[in-house]
């Protein structure tokens, strides 16, 4: 076995969720769940199917985000994994939506940080290990961090 470590490519201003899934119908199911939930948001998708024809099915509404997590998802080559990027919404308005999906195994991470994704690789493929998702941590949070932290929680309508 071999290990690899694969950055994925994130366009300003978006997010992207890599998961694991296990049927074709996932691409649709996903697709279905992003427009069911926000008529604003921008999205691509690309799942590695990892039977049958072993393609990457896509979907999407934003062309250049659905290019972009095919370039990923062909760096990746993980069987059953899907590259969800977004923008103009938050994965955390999709995540539950996400999960309940029949298909959806894991969510490895739902983040805007930079994402490199630790690939395992033998002679039958390539399965994800695990994410490196953005940096380590430089500290602890002081007073005034918990100040301006439940500050932008309530700026943007997370809390009350």
């Amino acid at each position: 076995m071999e290990t690899k470590i694969i950055p994925m490519e994130i366009p300003e201003n978006c997010n992207i969720i890599i998961g694991q899934s296990h049927f074709i119908k996932t691409v649709e199911d996903l697709y279905e769940i992003m427009v069911g939930i926000s008529s604003q948001v921008k999205f691509g998708i690309a799942f590695c199917e990892a039977s049958g024809d072993c393609l990457i099915r896509t979907a999407g509404n934003e062309p250049n985000l659905e290019q972009i997590a095919t370039k990923n998802a062909q760096s990746l080559g993980a069987g059953h994994s899907f590259i969800l990027l977004l923008k103009e919404a938050f994965p955390i308005n999709f995540l539950n939506a996400i999960k309940q999906c029949p298909e959806v195994c894991h969510i490895y991470c739902a983040t805007a940080n930079p994402v490199q994704v630790i690939i395992a690789e033998t002679e039958q493929g390539r399965g994800i290990l695990g994410v490196v998702d953005g940096f380590s941590p430089q500290g602890v949070e002081s007073a005034d961090d918990v100040t301006v932290r439940k500050q932008f929680l309530r700026q943007i309508g997370y809390k009350l």
